[in-house]
């Protein structure tokens, strides 16, 4: 694996283009300001009544109709929600493309999963910041940058892996580092990892925990502050040393009852049931399942919202920090 930094991408491949950035939520607000600030001209496209599109004026930047914004580009780069995307891509942006117009991702879903099959004349590429938008522009105005990931899907140009290292330069990612993917890899690890562990099976393990808990007799925020709470001082420690390094900072008995009891808890079982997660991913059945969901306007999907909504965990967890002064910001 190669690592890609600030002195291997050159941001004078993007001079005298014009990159349109299709959305202004987490990433898309992220991407706009820091390319600009980079030097490079950017549009945000935004169609009538957005609200966020006060928000990118405010910021000084320009912003059109998304199709205007896709007519005038060079690069398009599309930030809107993945079931939205194709959507969006069919109305505003394929009218518009012509080649040597380069199009971007920051994830590969609709690619990967054939929603979106771009013209065979245009560069497809991807630029993904492992991390959400917010950190992404609090680590550029840092002067610092948050590690991606870049994938070349077309490149007719011959010149697509420069293009999205320039970009990467542009918004700081290679400050910290840029590895090379594709759009399988980056697609399936990250519906797998935001399943069987960063949104779903932590949450789920957390949920568990504290009900096992409460149904035992044990006050609630008891239950709260053991199970959820004190994730954040672990996972930090995770974040900076690994595991050795957190067992390393925790108590011997924590250290042991890690250990020795986790995999009692995640054992063979849990491993099975991310290997199917795994296999749907990797045949389209998961694809498939989120593409018919929102065709259907997400039933299951705001069933589920709202169950999380009622739980015991939530109410308890607003309550408790409404007392943590330090939260507020």
């Amino acid at each position: 694996m190669k690592l890609y930094y600030d002195k291997d991408a050159d941001l004078d491949v993007l001079k005298g283009k014009t990159v349109a950035i299709i959305g202004y939520g987490s990433q898309g607000h992220a991407h706009a300001l820091n390319l600009s600030e980079s030097g490079i001209d950017v549009v945000v496209g935004l169609n009538a009544g957005n609200p966020d599109r006060q928000k990118a004026e405010a910021a000084g930047l320009t912003v059109l109709m998304n199709d205007a914004a896709a007519k005038k580009a060079d690069i398009i780069m599309i930030l809107v929600p993945d079931q939205i995307q194709p959507v969006v891509y069919e109305k505003d942006i394929l009218p518009h493309l012509r080649a040597g117009v380069v199009l971007a991702f920051a994830h590969g879903f609709n690619i990967h999963y054939n929603q979106i099959v771009p013209p065979a004349d245009i560069d497809v590429i991807m630029v993904a910041p492992k991390g959400p938008g917010h950190l992404v522009r609090r680590q550029y105005q840092a002067g610092s940058g948050v590690p991606s990931l870049i994938a070349i899907h077309q490149n007719p140009s011959g010149r697509a892996k420069e293009i999205a290292l320039a970009y990467a330069k542009g918004i700081g990612a290679t400050r910290a580092g840029v590895i090379e993917t594709t759009y399988r890899e980056e697609t399936e690890t990250d519906l797998f990892g935001e399943q069987a562990v960063l949104c779903g099976g932590i949450t789920e393990l957390i949920r568990a925990g504290f009900n096992t808990l409460v149904e035992a007799g044990y006050q609630p925020e008891m239950a709260y502050f053991e199970c959820l709470h004190e994730v954040k001082l672990i996972v930090d420690l995770i974040y900076e040393g690994g595991l050795g390094g957190m067992y390393y900072s925790v108590s011997d008995t924590a250290e042991y009852g890690g250990l020795v009891k986790g995999p009692v808890v995640i054992g063979d079982e849990v491993k099975n049931a991310m290997k199917k997660l795994l296999h749907d991913i990797q045949n389209g059945t998961f694809a498939t399942e989120w593409i018919l969901e929102n065709r259907a306007n997400g039933p299951t999907f705001n069933a589920y919202r709202r169950l999380l909504r009622e739980d015991k965990i939530e109410k308890i967890g607003a309550e408790l920090r409404s007392m943590m002064s330090w939260l507020k910001k």
